[in-house]
């Protein structure tokens, strides 16, 4: 069965098969919230919140676009309004691969192991990683978090913030732009701190 067909199935009645669209579609959900707030427990509940919430509102889905993105748009407004409630508390990130290739992280990460010292810069830098996340615009961070944690193409992503495809790549590179700017600024900082 296709989405629209189990959508179309729940509403005449058939309420279990919602369970088929929270099995298909949880992984993704569940990648953008971790994307907002990086820690498990805390993405679990979001994921079931936007579910609960795509329950309700199931008879206001027309179609326009498809399930998926129209669910990726409720995932995002949950967890833009959950960072909303929590101001202060950073938004932390895995995107680290914006700015390495994936063989300079892996290296990274094993020479990182043995080193305590190496250790404790990695846990500087990650924390000023985070502090710039929770910095950028609001728009830079959903586009970003969408690219990198769901693997969206720009085409949906574009669908779920309601931009042209043009605006899209604009924010990220902008979000790019400024993370790395913050970074540089927070890496010269810890230099500074460690020569103290």
């Amino acid at each position: 069965m296709t989405d629209p067909e189990i959508i179309h199935s729940v509403l005449k009645g058939k309420k279990d098969n919602f369970r088929i669209l929270v099995d298909e579609h949880h992984a993704s959900v569940f990648h953008i919230a971790m994307g907002f707030v990086h820690d498990r427990d805390e993405a679990e509940d979001l994921t079931q919140e936007v579910f609960i919430r795509a329950w309700q509102s199931l008879d206001k889905f027309r179609g326009d676009s498809s399930f998926s993105t129209w669910l990726h748009r409720i995932a995002v407004n949950a967890c833009l309004n959950n960072a909303r409630k929590k101001r202060g508390s950073p938004v932390i990130s895995r995107i680290t691969s914006l700015f390495t290739s994936e063989s300079e992280a892996e290296t990274q990460a094993l020479s990182f192991s043995d080193n305590p010292e190496e250790i404790l810069i990695k846990e500087e830098h990650s924390t000023w990683l985070q502090k710039a996340l929770d910095t950028i615009p609001e728009n830079q961070r959903t586009a970003i978090i969408l690219s990198k944690y769901d693997d969206l193409p720009q085409k949906e992503i574009a669908t779920i913030m309601n931009l042209t495809e043009g605006a899209v790549e604009a924010l990220l590179q902008r979000a790019k732009k400024n993370l790395r700017e913050k970074l540089s600024t927070g890496a010269k900082k810890i230099k500074l701190n460690r020569r103290k």
